[in-house]
């Protein structure tokens, strides 16, 4: 039976969300959830029908998102160190987070270590996309100050992670710059470029309305700009549903148009772009998996998240990734 470490207390609201999140997952998958953290919280939130159905971890410490990262390396009681030292020991195969996510990619790059050919991981996130599936974005928080082999390595393993996980049999793999010309960039990406020709499913560079309109499946960019994107995406799509909140209130057609498209229009919207609908961002490249989610994650997202750990577990990307990179060397 897969193991899956979850760390039970770093989530902005405590505890309870991620136990409901656990209990929801049990309820449609069989897994071996490992809570770790303070065993008396954790049982307080534990239906007792599910009380046999898990295992406890107990963890003194809890590291906020006010810590350092490189903090939690020296904090061995913390429940994010243990439960990423269960999946560094063999006795779980991934580790779900909604903590600090630094701590987390710091303590999972450092003790579960990385793949081979990797030099830094990278944050992975699905973007919304007028096809029906979502584009993956890498790197979206992972490391800051990038080479140009490091986006390629990024390349290589979103075009692994595409074909996967999310079932593409050829993914189109672009990189992020300030045009679609081969001759557009900045130094990093035309360095960059001339290495990601080397991936089968690489196709040049790409714009920013690319990630939505379905013409890539995976786009590559440093961590820098692939943070900012990804919080200027959700502040947009956030004030998007503001708006059409206000003008919908301003008149009584727009209010009946709205009540008749409520469940099939405006409900597939907020599917689509729902944080929650896919749970947390996989770090690619660490021997192992190690799912990140939003500290605010609700229920629903960190079952998600568990899913999400499930099946990249149950694949091969990782194989798939050292595979493509060593083919490549």
């Amino acid at each position: 039976m897969i193991k899956i470490a979850i760390d039970a207390m770093g989530g902005d609201f405590g505890p309870e969300p991620i136990i409901e999140g656990v209990v929801q997952a049990l309820e449609t998958e069989k897994f071996l959830p490992i809570l770790v953290g303070n065993s008396e919280e954790i049982r307080s939130f534990l239906p007792p029908y599910y009380a046999d159905k898990v295992e406890i971890v107990e963890a003194s410490d809890v590291i906020s998102m006010s810590d350092q990262a490189t903090n939690a390396l020296k904090r061995k009681d913390s429940s994010i160190f243990k439960a990423v030292e269960l999946v560094r020991e063999k006795e779980a195969s991934a580790v779900v987070s909604a903590g600090h996510s630094g701590a987390t990619m710091t303590l999972a790059t450092l003790r579960i270590g990385r793949l081979p050919h990797i030099s830094k991981p990278a944050l992975a996130t699905l973007m919304p996309s007028v096809i029906a599936t979502k584009t993956l974005v890498l790197d979206v928080g992972a490391v800051t100050d990038c080479t140009p082999q490091n986006l390629y390595e990024f390349g290589a393993m979103g075009e692994a992670y595409a074909q996967t996980i999310l079932g593409i049999p050829s993914p189109r793999v672009g990189l992020l710059s300030n045009g679609s010309e081969d001759s557009k960039g900045n130094a990093l990406t035309k360095e960059a470029f001339k290495l990601l020709k080397g991936l089968k499913g690489f196709v040049g560079n790409v714009e920013g309305r690319d990630i939505f309109n379905g013409s890539v499946n995976v786009v590559v960019c440093d961590g820098f700009t692939g943070n900012i994107l990804l919080k200027t995406s959700e502040g947009v799509v956030s004030t998007i549903f503001t708006l059409m909140r206000q003008h919908i209130r301003k008149s009584l057609p727009a209010k009946i148009g709205a009540l008749m498209m409520k469940r099939k229009v405006f409900g597939n919207m907020k599917k689509q772009v729902d944080y929650a609908e896919y749970g947390g961002a996989p770090l690619l490249g660490v021997n192992g998996c190690a799912i990140i989610s939003h500290g605010s994650s609700n229920a629903k997202a960190i079952k998600n998240a568990i899913f999400q750990a499930i099946r990249y577990t149950k694949s091969d990307v990782n194989k798939t990734i050292e595979t493509l990179l060593s083919d490549n060397k």
